[in-house]
């Protein structure tokens, strides 16, 4: 199947979901994830959830994370639409976010980040066997994938798919990626 078709089957299979499927779907992602080894990891890029398009609620792995291991510096990202890249700001907490234009939750103050990123927590709609992902299509991640290296994990709501037939040389593989019924490493 191509991007363009697993885009439209996952759209259409989160219409039937409900808020609290991906709630309870979140939590079994989070349980997966706090099984992790967070030994020297110092910086973490996470995006925030768009709820309108039932993501998980990353919220709740930066709140564990802040509990958990506050010594991890959390960063979230900032959109340029017009460029199609991303900066990073360190988080401070949700009363420094706004929707933008495309109702994504952005920080609209706070400090860049401009060093290492340990491990990026990245969103998607499909990945497949390999550890290729299918995202919206703007390609915000795999020009920032493209240029560090990082632990890439994605968090997806449903298991793989077979494999994805136009990945093309910008596609950036994941390492691992977290779904509700466990880890998938590549």
């Amino acid at each position: 199947m191509n991007k363009k078709q697993l885009r439209e089957l996952v759209k259409q299979m989160k219409t039937t979901m409900s808020n609290e499927d991906i709630v309870v779907l979140t939590h079994k992602m989070l349980g997966h994830f706090t099984s992790l080894s967070f030994a020297g990891i110092k910086t973490i890029h996470i995006f925030l959830p768009i709820s309108e398009k039932k993501e998980p609620d990353t919220f709740l792995f930066i709140d564990w994370l802040r509990l958990n291991h506050p010594e991890i510096d959390i960063i979230v990202p900032r959109a340029d639409f017009d460029t199609s890249l991303m900066t990073h700001v360190v988080y401070e907490g949700t009363e420094s976010l706004v929707k933008n234009i495309f109702n994504i939750l952005e920080p609209q103050s706070g400090t860049l980040h401009t060093g290492d990123v340990d491990l990026v927590l990245i969103p998607m709609l499909a990945f497949d066997k390999r550890g290729y992902r299918v995202g919206y299509g703007k390609g915000f991640y795999d020009r920032f994938l493209q240029n560090i290296e990082t632990n890439k994990i994605g968090l997806c709501l449903f298991e793989p798919t077979a494999d994805i037939d136009d990945v093309n040389e910008f596609d950036v593989k994941l390492d691992a990626c977290i779904t509700p019924l466990g880890v998938h490493r590549f």
